[in-house]
């Protein structure tokens, strides 16, 4: 290392040049190049003692080289460096980790359930069909209907309580009830909420299976989360937007209408999706209040004899392709992979939707 003093007018300028490898900075693909080192010392370790293995290589390689990538930084850079370099290889490798059952999931799902991924599958139902052919339209209607009654339901009770929280709640014995039975809720089992609608629609209309009480099942699920974040998003809104409209003598109910909900709808919006994802998958409470049938059905009102109308939704029929397959099994193995590739697929429409929602209804700031 050089100091290199010169004079520029009045004031003189410390130059620090660093002219080696002990300078204080590795060069710039050392990191590469120990990460292909260790893993290549892991592989050759582990096949002179007979346990080599890609997956057990590229575990030991990696943790061969974050102690000697901090034993190198440690020894160039300093402390500070090599613990600032450790940590983010360290939260790199988590990020890895993270995304390895996402990707492998997209992949198996995308592999296995692109055999049916054909117009029959969304055209036809499973009516008078056995073994290959058929499709799942009665399931996807049933889906999308049931899920579609379920956010009208919970959308309106969670968003009020949301506001009735954040707005009008004084922190009195009515809103620490609601805000734990809010919190019990959200934790609770999915079969527990479909024993609740089974229970309550046979003891209005005797034994009961129908749309409607899947959708109540999911609505008791759905609820809690659109309560939570809504509640939060609400809260974001900045106080002095309440007190000018106050100011103005604008009232408190027209202020939320006006101020409160249109500077929060982003959020709202991302929140209800994010909630829809959470129960259109839900399969328990709809084995219970909505049972199965292999015909298509818009009806979700539970009508016939003893109020029985099932319908069918998408998680339900993946299950019983995938526990009760006939002759062969490859086809109804085929149809519940599919299955499963729409409900990846709907999820992913929902929040490509509610983002362009958000982003379209977001208030605009004039700069």
């Amino acid at each position: 290392m050089s100091i290199d003093t010169t004079t520029t007018g009045a004031q003189p300028e410390a130059r620090i040049r660093d002219t080696s490898l002990t300078g204080g900075q590795l060069p710039k693909y050392t990191d590469l190049a120990l990460l292909v080192v260790s893993v290549c010392v892991a592989a050759a370790l582990l096949a002179l003692f007979g346990a080599f293995g890609i997956v057990t290589s590229l575990i030991l390689g990696v943790l061969i080289f974050l102690v000697s990538v901090y034993a190198l930084a440690f020894a160039v850079e300093g402390q500070r460096r090599a613990s600032n370099r450790l940590a983010r290889y360290v939260i790199f490798g988590a990020f890895i980790l993270a995304l390895i059952p996402l990707v492998s999931l997209l992949v198996e799902v995308i592999g296995q359930g692109w055999n049916r991924f054909d117009l029959d599958y969304f055209t036809q139902s499973k009516r008078n069909v056995v073994g290959e052919g058929g499709g799942a339209s009665h399931a996807i209607a049933g889906t999308l209907i049931v899920t579609g009654l379920a956010t009208l339901f919970s959308v309106p009770i969670g968003l009020f309580t949301a506001i009735y929280l954040v707005e009008y709640g004084n922190n009195g014995f009515l809103k620490r009830a609601i805000t734990f039975l809010v919190d019990v809720m959200t934790g609770i089992p999915s079969i527990v909420a479909g024993l609740f609608a089974y229970a309550l629609f046979s003891t209005l209309l005797g034994p009961s299976k129908s749309g409607l009480a899947g959708a109540v099942a999911l609505s008791v699920l759905m609820i809690p989360y659109v309560v939570r974040n809504s509640e939060e998003i609400i809260r974001l809104v900045p106080n002095s937007l309440r007190e000018a409209s106050y100011a103005l003598g604008v009232k408190r109910w027209r202020t939320i209408v006006r101020v409160v909900l249109p500077t929060s709808i982003s959020g709202i919006v991302s929140g209800v999706i994010l909630a829809i994802a959470r129960i259109i998958g839900e399969t328990a409470p709809l084995l219970v209040t909505m049972g199965f049938t292999d015909s298509m059905n818009y009806n979700p009102l539970p009508t016939g004899g003893n109020a029985v109308n099932p319908m069918t939704s998408l998680p339900v029929f993946v299950y019983y392709e995938y526990t009760r397959p006939g002759r062969p099994q490859s086809a109804y193995f085929d149809r519940a992979w599919t299955g499963a590739l729409i409900l990846v697929l709907i999820v992913m429409i929902l929040n490509i939707v509610g983002r362009i929602i958000a982003k379209r209804f977001a208030p605009k700031i004039n700069r």
